[in-house]
């Protein structure tokens, strides 16, 4: 038997739009189920998002379809990122807003109401063609709202996991022409919910958060109103990226994300059997998350 490690999957590029309103003066986000026979993270609540397609990376066409010339496009969401990586990561964030949530971050002349919902029908197809946004957006053309999109986090899936993602998660802030709606295949149900009431459905089961989402809530819960925020939002660059470090046990694993005091050791003992008295009430400040039977609990260290 060969004593050889198993490299890593490659980490897929794939970018995250947290969708966030204002309602009753409280911040609100939108959440999509992912469908219970998904490959990755069944069930599981989560913001919408997905991998890059290959012709999200056309930063020559797509430089003409974008309200922000690539000069200002890499100083609002650049950072570490080449003009092509951003521009295909904010290209892939609009697209799979549209195709999972139904909301589209983009213009064009004499638009009407009417636009907006023939363009979020047209994901109600059981297969798309291939590079079908790319063509919707030249024939008809229409011009992406990169402007919408803020800086938020970058996550990076750990590396024992089979399927491995390199996330941007962007905030956006919801159009108040349109109405959002899960597209019933890959994503079954979609809910507006405060973060600390997201936090509290996830631990009493009603709303099985994925870790980033969770992660991303409780960060959230310091802004108190959506101006608070916008201001927050305005100020954030990508940062480092979170890599959870993945620890396997006979009950599921614990993530172990990067700001835990032990994240750089060599080895991190946890007792398996004391998990389920480990866990922590919602919006407690966390550094691990107990994953097990696609549920996720922040837990003590």
């Amino acid at each position: 038997m060969s004593n050889e490690r198993v490299p890593p999957a490659e980490a897929l590029p794939a970018a995250t739009v947290i969708l966030v309103r204002e309602h009753q003066s409280t911040p609100q986000v939108y959440l999509l189920k992912r469908n219970v026979k998904s490959g990755f993270m069944a069930g599981n609540y989560v913001f919408p998002g997905g991998i890059l397609d290959p012709a999200d990376w056309n930063l020559t066409v797509w430089q003409d379809h974008v309200d922000l010339p690539v000069e200002r496009l890499c100083n609002r969401l650049g950072g570490d990122l080449s003009p092509e990586q951003i521009m295909a990561y904010g290209v892939a964030a609009i697209r799979e807003t549209l195709e999972e949530a139904g909301v589209f971050f983009a213009s064009r002349m004499n638009q009407g109401e009417a636009d907006l919902k023939r363009v979020a029908n047209l994901r109600s197809r059981v297969k798309l063609p291939r590079e079908w946004f790319l063509n919707l957006i030249i024939s008809e053309g229409w011009t992406l709202t990169l402007s919408a999109l803020y800086r938020w986090s970058r996550w990076i899936t750990p590396l024992l996991m089979k399927r491995r993602f390199d996330t941007r998660f962007f905030l956006a802030f919801m159009p108040a022409d349109q109405h959002c709606q899960p597209d019933s295949r890959e994503m079954t149900h979609g809910r507006w919910i405060s973060p600390a009431k997201g936090l509290a459905a996830n631990i009493a089961g009603e709303m099985p958060l994925a870790p980033p989402t969770m992660v991303v809530l409780n960060e959230l819960l310091k802004y108190s109103t959506l101006t608070d925020l916008k201001k927050a939002a305005q100020l954030r660059t990508w940062g480092s990226a979170n890599m959870p470090r993945l620890i396997p046990l006979n009950k599921g694993a614990v993530l172990v994300e990067p700001w835990d005091a032990q994240y750089h050791q060599t080895q991190i003992e946890i007792d398996g059997d004391r998990l389920a008295k480990s866990i922590l009430p919602a919006g407690a400040p966390f550094s691990r998350i107990w994953y097990h039977e696609g549920r996720s609990w922040p837990i003590k260290a």
